[in-house]
């Protein structure tokens, strides 16, 4: 810990973008997790693996060494010119000792990688999706102290990010103590958007360019939606929560997204429903007509995204609004009678600097949104930015850390607090999303499906149904087609695939028979 402290501040300017690292696996067969823990420091590098040594540069070299008593957890890095080491020990007795000297050897490799980039990653080698999942079930198994220990000494979380950790476990509490072993959500993909964002990566299409495939996609949508019905009605499921997300939904009709939603009312027992998102997304896609429909047919929560308040930023990803059009849509849905809306920000988007992010999250708190949800930047690499080099490099890592931070210091006072949270791999600064609400406010979805906590169903293009065993952990899930035209045309098969969940659940099933 004590170098960690050292180079704290200290970062070097190393490109590595564009080239190729060597990973030699000597003695050990842990290529996944020493993979990911290089993706933290290089997120685009090309690796290749081999199981003997070479010290050529762009190398790291892992090795496991088992003594009599003793293992060796060793690890060697050669870059520009350099070479740097750092090894870990373990004794052969451990009653863990297959899980701790695969962490041992990535503690070792990062200490490398710390050492060469003076890089030090808020997150340590925790790479995982939910952490506060993680901590959660280190405090329940352990308590909070042990919990906090792990984090901070095994895998060299920052104290930081231990604290929010905490204060979103609490938040999540909250919301998952409302579901039962017969509850569900619904989630529906609506996957079109007016222009595609340089930033995104989803399975999302641009209007123009579908506009022959969405009557039909819809068409049919609501007949999965009808058909899904049927099965949760069947097995007696309480649908707690209904999210549309995409894409844009709004993107489409006011008659096709009441079409869906009426799909929704008719079909399914709304007795226990507790929340109805619809995801407004785009400013430039929200009119009155379509907000009077949303909200006449059960939407109780919407999100208006601006992702940024700068003007420049927005045209920088490809957006075709404003600040000010992001302040009119919000507006208008308060006069359309939305008392719980959502705001999506980004920190680390191309051409942003932490004093425009200020400026930011200062014009969507003088909204007064019940809720912000703060993403870090994530690149693919079929994104546009990162085809057309626009990539942030790393010094970028620093900044997008200033601006979380920020976001979430200004938020909490303003009575606006974290509640749920994930990561994902490939993000500015390896760092995490989160979203933050006033108290009551919670997207009880947004919980549900990070914390795993019920089954959700899934209806539409690259939809998963996810099922989980009630009162268990197991995990089954459903892929829907990926793409529009592929929903369209195999969709005889995907109404054979939604016979799975009768099958799921007679195998575990939710009532006491």
């Amino acid at each position: 810990m004590e170098i960690l402290r050292r180079l704290r501040g200290k970062e070097k300017t190393i490109c590595l973008r564009g080239k190729k690292m060597k990973l030699c696996l000597i003695n050990n067969s842990f290529k996944y997790e020493l993979e990911k823990l290089i993706r933290i420091f290089l997120p685009f590098e090309k690796i290749e693996f081999c199981s003997v040594r070479a010290e050529d540069d762009r190398t790291a070299v892992t090795e496991l060494l088992k003594g009599d008593k003793y293992t060796v957890l060793s690890a060697e890095l050669f870059l520009s010119g350099e070479r740097f080491t750092d090894e870990n020990t373990v004794n052969n007795s451990h009653p863990d000792y297959e899980k701790e000297c695969e962490r041992l050897l990535a503690v070792s490799l990062y200490n490398c990688f710390v050492k060469a980039s003076g890089y030090v990653p808020q997150w340590g080698i925790l790479t995982g999706v939910r952490p506060a999942k993680l901590f959660s079930r280190l405090c329940t198994a352990d308590g909070e102290n042990a919990a906090e220990d792990w984090f901070k000494n095994a895998l060299f979380v920052s104290d930081n990010k231990i604290s929010l950790c905490k204060e979103t476990v609490e938040g999540e509490r909250r919301v998952t103590s409302m579901s039962t072993s017969d509850s569900f959500s619904l989630y529906i993909s609506i996957p079109f958007c007016p222009t595609r964002c340089a930033y995104c990566s989803f399975v999302s299409h641009s209007v123009a360019n579908a506009k022959k495939l969405i009557p039909e996609y819809i068409k049919l949508l609501t007949d999965e939606i009808k058909h899904t019905a049927e099965i949760a009605n069947r097995l007696n499921l309480k649908l707690q929560t209904v999210y549309i997300g995409g894409g844009t939904p709004t993107s489409v009709t006011a008659e096709e997204l009441s079409a869906v939603m009426s799909a929704v009312a008719e079909k399914f027992n709304m007795s226990y429903l507790r929340e109805f998102t619809v995801e407004a997304g785009r400013p430039d896609t929200v009119t009155k007509e379509k907000l009077n429909a949303i909200k006449k047919l059960g939407a109780t929560r919407i999100s208006i995204n601006p992702q940024t308040m700068n003007d420049t930023v927005l045209e920088n990803i490809g957006r075709r609004h404003t600040a000010a059009d992001t302040e009119n849509a919000f507006l208008l849905a308060r006069e359309c009678g939305f008392d719980n809306i959502n705001m999506d920000l980004i920190a680390g988007l191309p051409g942003d600097t932490l004093e425009s992010f200020k400026n930011t999250v200062s014009r969507v708190l003088s909204l007064n949104p019940e809720s912000v949800t703060v993403h870090s930047l994530a690149m693919k690499r079929s994104s546009a930015l990162n085809v057309n080099g626009m990539f942030p490099e790393a010094r970028a890592g620093a900044v997008a850390a200033q601006m979380v931070d920020y976001a979430r210091a200004t938020l909490e006072n303003s009575g606006i607090f974290p509640y749920y949270m994930y990561r994902q791999s490939k993000t500015v600064g390896n760092l995490e999303n989160v979203g933050y609400s006033k108290e009551g406010r919670e997207c009880l979805y947004n919980v549900y499906t990070m914390d795993e906590t019920h089954t959700i169903l899934a209806c539409g293009a690259s939809a998963v149904t996810k099922l989980r065993e009630p009162n268990g952990d197991y995990i089954e899930r459903i892929f829907n087609f990926k793409y529009p035209y592929e929903y369209i045309s195999r969709f005889g098969e995907l109404k054979e695939r939604k016979e799975g969940i009768l099958r799921f659940y007679e195998k575990y099933p939710a009532h006491d028979k």
